[in-house]
């Protein structure tokens, strides 16, 4: 049948060889055609084919509805033409989507996605050989789900027909019983090789499988009573008399064991042993009933929950794991992985345990396997497995050829790369035997170091733009190992050169890291050389270097040596200090500027308040003195002179007051109005305002208050609409709307609540839409007191669990985006960023699980196309945000010196395929920022009154960048 199909395939390519063809040949080759289509529907027929009793005729040859299906094939032949105008279109279709999922994975064999439509179509084509190949081409870099293992399993069941094809298909099903322990593929397993009890070593070869399968599952407590159920009845089929000992046995074996519905199974023992049930079984039994007691809470608490279950699973884990059970153990991890196969914390778990505990070669090195290619994107899986194989012996060439499938893996940040070479670098130096001079292993050594730096260079800075290895971590390593070990203290010195070149000159710590191995393995004079050359390169901390350089002199040194290091240090002392008193002299004249500019201003609002005070005692309604000098709490924007002008110049002219007669007065007669003109109306509004009682800034209150803003400046008695929302976080004492002096809305009010909690209930409600604007809530703060209060209420710093979504479409809703999202994990936060209006911006955060589920979303959206539109996907790294430093922070010259800045990697990372497009920042050790409350302030140290004030660390860094 495989042959057939494979003529089939190659004819429409033949056909397009040949040119014109006769009349009879071209019905013949549409006929082949029908025929393909033909074959591919009976494949697809057999693959949701269920197994059951007519199991042995569907292994004997070919099935009732693979003769039907071959009926409809001899129909189709003899007349094609009603047939071929419902393919031809269809299939032309699917072939230009295979070639462009062929080229595409061509360029990614990475994508997942696209092995599996691929798989899908040329399925659907019939292209038996093509689809066996793509299959297996996936199945080497990826472990297959349940589901793709049971419709290839299926589909190769159903074209099986002499011995060799059954076994490639038992092959097959030792594949698939390695990627995931899967109670369903086992009873397959199982059943299958029942149809080959006929032939030599049938019967061995059915109850190995078995046996494996409930060692494997059989303690599965919810799906492993099939598999129990199914090796019974196999063996009561037998009719021997000494089978029914083997039947017992079965019996015996599964009441023992907590399965779910074992009281049935009692009583199914019970019925057909002829002898009482033993003691010792009826004691195991209940036995294992409380221990299914003990396990039922973990299991409903299972099926009550919705995939992946991961939190579920962890409490089984614990539970499992102080009990202590190895087999239950690890199957309750491996039940976890086949929901949670993409979460490498659950990986490492699972290996650390198997390492420290079971130490079984063949499981360790598999579990480690599928770790790395269920998420390789994860460099600790990669180190871990390759200590693992290190560990139990493994040849030297495999250990390589893992490593080299590790720099494929793609990595998403730099240092990934660099720690994967240190971990192989290790396992190199450990071989090498450092008493003889030369050996095989020790060019091996010096020869990858020379590789790692090489790819560093070319492979990661291209990838990256940086090194990731900024420090030169690996050279410093090879430098030591060359020193301590190989006795070449050359080599050791050509490589510091090396590493104080690369921008590392600056740092007093790395001149005294070559320093102390010129102590340990050099000479004095090369100790001398190195710290000489530190003062005059060192721009972070030379007076460490001054003092380590004076302290050698002063023990080994001769008089002119220590006069020569006197002399050096104090001139680079001076020159420093000089640089740090222009430096400070520079900050204090920019801080005097801001503060004339903050003189000017504070000067300008004075003389604005008393020309406003005169043009108020200049109203027609003067008010107090003393009322003046109370502000309005909230009201302190001050008004537009030009809009006090146009209020006062509306003042209507004497005569233009209408009077006009209106019924229902209040004696029930005719009483006359005055209808002013909108400008004397406005005025009054403006007089009513002016009028109304002000509300004193009572500062108490502030912890039941919330600050409201950028609400539509057209809304309505804002009170009156606000009330309800606010109400659902707790009793309202007041809400005070501001307004301007003409009466306008100003756009913000003061929300009282009657309990604190209320308040801080109330600030959830933070961005909610009020007509169609984002409503902006926040802590009540006067910051005139508080001039360092920000609100802030999302990170700052890298979130690897976060996306960063740009490019998206202004009319793309929460709701599309979130439903592209979720293809990729669980999505537990989506945020459309929106200007102050409520208008989208095209840019969107996206929250997702855990870390591993937004690393696969990053490679599967960066990209993508959404309404025309093509987005761009990061890990959420926002850029750090430039705060102006106090003056007290400051540092003048003299003062103490600051602990060493610990310089890392600034964190720019890209996968292998170049999916990141923004720098991936490692967090800084600094305090954590607040959600939705005061920023914390620079500390600020106290000196002495002679000291001038404090420099922080960016402004040593300022100050040495400009020598």
């Amino acid at each position: 049948m495989a042959t057939a199909a494979a003529t089939s395939a190659s004819e429409p390519e033949a056909e397009s060889k040949a040119g014109p063809k006769a009349d009879g040949e071209e019905d013949e080759v549409k006929a082949a055609r029908t025929r393909r289509k033909v074959l591919s529907r009976a494949v697809a027929a057999a693959t949701y084919k269920t197994v059951g009793p007519g199991w042995d005729q569907q292994e004997e040859g070919v099935s009732e509805s693979d003769g039907d299906e071959y009926a409809m094939a001899s129909s189709a032949e003899s007349s094609p033409g009603e047939y071929e105008w419902e393919y031809d279109e269809e299939e032309e279709k699917n072939q230009l989507e295979i070639e462009r999922l062929e080229e595409q994975l061509s360029i990614n064999v990475y994508d997942y996605n696209c092995h599996v439509d691929l798989i899908r179509l040329l399925r659907l084509e019939g292209e038996l050989t093509k689809v066996r190949m793509a299959r297996q081409k996936m199945s080497e870099i990826f472990p297959l789900t349940e589901e793709l293992w049971l419709e290839w399993l299926h589909d190769e069941i159903s074209m099986a027909q002499d011995g060799l094809d059954r076994e490639h298909v038992y092959d097959l099903f030792e594949k698939a019983v390695k990627d995931y322990i899967c109670p369903n593929i086992w009873l397959e397993y199982g059943q299958y090789s029942v149809g080959g009890i006929g032939q030599k070593g049938g019967l061995e070869k059915v109850r190995s499988v078995f046996e494996r399968a409930l060692s494997s599952v059989g303690l599965h407590m919810t799906k492993g009573l099939a598999l129990w159920e199914a090796y019974r009845e196999f063996e009561s089929a037998i009719v021997e008399a000494a089978r029914l000992e083997k039947v017992h046995s079965l019996f015996r074996r599964q009441l023992a064991i907590p399965l779910y519905d074992m009281e049935a199974t009692f009583a199914e023992y019970e019925e057909w042993s002829e002898d009482p049930v033993p003691e010792s079984v009826i004691q195991n039994y209940n036995k294992a009933l409380q221990q299914l007691e003990k396990y039922k809470p973990y299991e409903e608490a299972l099926l009550q929950a919705e995939a992946p279950r991961l939190s579920e699973y962890q409490a089984y884990i614990d539970f499992e794991m102080k009990i202590g059970d190895p087999a239950r153990i690890q199957l309750i991890f491996e039940r976890a992985l086949v929901e949670n196969c993409l979460v490498p914390d659950l990986w490492i778990r699972y290996s650390q345990y198997l390492d420290r505990q079971l130490k079984v070669k063949d499981l360790v090195l598999s579990v480690h396997n599928r770790a790395v290619r269920n998420c390789p994107w994860t460099v600790a899986l990669w180190s871990r497995y390759l200590l693992a194989m290190e560990r139990h012996g493994v040849d030297h060439q495999v250990i390589s050829v893992t490593f080299e499938k590790a720099l494929n893996a793609g990595f998403i940040q730099a240092t990934d790369y660099v720690e994967i070479w240190q971990a192989y670098l290790d396992y190199l130096r450990r071989r090498v035997d450092f008493k003889q001079d030369s050996s095989k292993e020790l060019e091996e050594l010096r020869a990858a170091f020379t590789r790692a730096l090489e790819y560093l260079k070319q492979e990661v800075e291209e990838r990256f733009n940086e090194s990731g290895d900024p420090s030169c971590v690996i050279m410093q390593n090879w430098a030591r190992i060359e020193a301590r070990l190989c006795n070449n203290m050359q080599k050791a010195r050509e490589l510091w050169d090396s590493i104080m070149t690369r921008g590392n000159a600056k740092y007093a710590n790395m001149w005294l890291e070559y320093y102390n191995l010129e102590r340990a393995h050099g000479d004095t004079q090369h100790c001398r050389k190195a710290l000489h050359r530190a003062v005059q390169c060192t721009s972070d901390y030379p007076e460490h270097v001054c003092e380590v350089l004076l302290t050698m002199e002063r023990t080994e040194g001769s008089l002119e040596d220590w006069d020569t290091a006197v002399q050096k240090t104090e001139t680079r002392l001076a020159r420093v200090n000089e640089q740090r008193m222009k430096a400070a002299e520079k900050e204090a004249a920019l801080v005097q500027q801001e503060e004339e500019k903050a003189e000017q201003r504070k000067r300008a609002r004075a003389e604005k308040k008393a020309l406003k005070k005169k043009k108020k005692t200049r109203g027609p309604e003067k008010r107090g003195a003393d009322e003046d000098d109370e502000k309005e709490w909230g009201d302190d924007e001050e008004e537009q002179p030009s809009k006090r002008r146009r209020v006062e110049n509306s003042i209507p002219a004497a005569g233009e007051t209408q009077n006009i007669e209106v019924a229902a007065g209040p004696a029930g007669k005719c009483a006359t109005v005055d209808v002013e003109p909108p400008s004397k109306q406005k005025e009054k509004a403006a007089s009513l305002k002016r009028d109304m009682p002000k509300v004193l800034h009572d500062s108490s209150k502030d912890s039941i208050t919330v600050f409201v803003s950028n609400l539509p400046y057209s809304m309505q008695e804002p009170d009156v609409k606000l009330r309800p929302l606010f109400e659902a976080c707790g009793e309202v004492v007041q809400i005070r709307p501001i307004f301007s002096n003409r009466g306008d809305f100003r756009g913000y009010c003061y929300v009282e609540f009657k309990e604190e909690k209320s308040a801080l209930q109330a600030l959830e409600m933070d961005r909610k839409s009020v007509e169609g604007r984002p409503m902006f809530v926040s802590p009540c703060v006067d910051k005139s007191k508080n001039p360092d209060f920000k609100v802030f209420r999302y990170s700052t710093s890298l979130e690897k669990h976060k996306l960063f979504i740009s490019g998206l479409p202004f009319s793309c809703t929460k709701e599309e985006l979130e439903e592209i999202c979720k293809a990729h994990g669980t999505v537990k936060d989506l945020r459309l960023v929106t200007n102050r209006a409520g208008k989208p911006k095209g840019l969107a955060y996206v929250e997702y699980e855990n870390e591993s589920q937004a690393s696969q979303a990053v490679m599967k959206m960066d990209g993508m196309t959404i309404k025309e539109n093509v987005i761009k996907v990061a890990i959420s790294n926002p850029p750090q945000r430039k705060v102006p430093e106090k003056p007290e922070t400051r540092k003048a010259p003299g003062g103490p010196m600051l602990l060493p800045q610990t310089y890392g990697a600034r964190g720019k990372g890209r996968t292998q395929l170049s999916l990141l497009p923004r720098a991936l920042q490692r967090p800084s050790a600094a305090a954590p920022q607040a959600e939705n409350g005061p920023a914390a302030a620079p500390a600020v140290a106290a000196s002495a009154a002679t000291e001038a004030p404090k420099m922080s660390n960016a402004d040593f860094a300022k100050l040495f960048l400009r020598k």
